[in-house]
């Protein structure tokens, strides 16, 4: 099945993990890593946590890693349900 993400297409055949994530500061210069939303949604009033952007990420057979980023949890939202509907017709 071929999949379209941002105009990118994929094949579903090459994609070995597919997941949204949020990208947040480490506190280390500029560096950045990705953690769950679940993680995230327990953070909600935490200071120290700084949201840098959220992401669907899509590792495939490869092992190459491509990530789509949004600016705010609801243009993510709205992407996955885009997604889904496409796998799900």
């Amino acid at each position: 099945m071929i999949i379209t993400i941002e105009n990118q297409t994929l094949d579903t055949d090459d994609i070995t993990q597919l997941y949204p994530a949020a990208m947040i500061k480490t506190g280390y210069n500029y560096e950045v890593t990705q953690i769950s939303l679940e993680w995230i949604d327990m953070q909600e009033g935490n200071t120290d946590v700084t949201v840098v952007n959220y992401a669907i990420f899509i590792h495939t057979r490869d092992r190459s890693v491509t990530h789509f980023p949004y600016q705010t949890r609801t243009a993510l939202q709205e992407a996955m349900d885009a997604l889904a509907k496409q796998i799900n017709g």
